[in-house]
């Protein structure tokens, strides 16, 4: 199908329509596409955890689908609280084979919308494949229940690469790393770490460390000090919400992921 595409002048793009807002959403996409003339073809799938539209089979042809085109726009894939036998969701599981390590959140002020601080303009990026959300959990005794976080130089060193890449390429001057190295010295110094050495090759980039508590307050106070923000998966999920609101909420701050 995408070569089809690619013979007739247009690009193939994954769809994902996802839950709650998201099919209207997409929906809404795709008239403004159809509208400008732009030249996509959707493939369009559906997973979903809530309306029974979820299995294997289905995972794997929605990660073909986003192999062979390279490119996919994906509504929110809600996560049910309940335990079913399967720790990790099809939202991670789908990270993981696609290895999609890092996610990118803008947060840019909108024009016209007023809100406490204006002309905001920062970017979070989170390591998404391992740390608190590794999906390794246990009842190690009756009442007892251990999650694991998994922190590796690997992925730290990557994702620490990514963030500086970033900022040098979009021509952004400075990368903090957000970590609660204070209290987990093991696993967050590690991430810390792998930071300051990857920090050591791009001499061009101001690079500073924000325990996350307190970046938490300071985007609140005063979010104009931050440029780029690096850090592992649950900080980067609480703080990008957080930023989110700041401009508007979640609805109107896209992320993207890359492998």
């Amino acid at each position: 199908q995408s070569e089809n595409a690619k013979s007739e002048g247009t690009f193939q793009v994954t769809m994902l329509p996802g839950d709650g807002v998201g099919p209207e959403l997409m929906h809404a996409v795709k008239e403004v596409f159809k509208a400008a003339s732009v030249p996509v073809v959707f493939d369009e799938h559906h997973l979903s955890e809530v309306q029974n539209m979820a299995s294997e089979e289905k995972l794997d042809q929605v990660v073909d689908s986003m192999k062979e085109s390279k490119v996919a726009l994906i509504g929110k894939i809600h996560t049910p609280m309940e335990y079913k036998g399967e720790l990790a969701s099809y939202d991670m599981r789908l990270r993981r084979k696609l290895d999609l390590f890092a996610n990118v959140v803008h947060v840019k002020s909108l024009p016209g919308y007023k809100t406490r601080h204006n002309n905001l303009d920062l970017v979070i990026i989170r390591e998404q494949t391992e740390g608190e959300y590794s999906s390794l959990e246990h009842e190690s005794a009756k009442g007892v229940i251990e999650c694991l976080k998994i922190i590796t130089r690997a992925k730290s060193q990557r994702i620490a690469k990514f963030a500086f890449d970033y900022a040098t390429k979009k021509g952004r001057s400075k990368v903090t790393a957000v970590h609660k190295a204070n209290i987990m010295k093991l696993g967050d110094g590690l991430f810390l770490q792998c930071c300051e050495e990857v920090a050591e090759l791009y001499p061009k980039i101001k690079f500073d460390t924000m325990i996350i508590d307190n970046c938490c307050m300071q985007l609140v106070q005063n979010p104009y000090q931050f440029d780029v923000l690096v850090m592992p998966n649950l900080y980067g999920n609480i703080i990008d919400n957080l930023a989110a609101g700041l401009v508007g909420g979640a609805g109107v701050v896209p992320g993207e992921s890359y492998s």
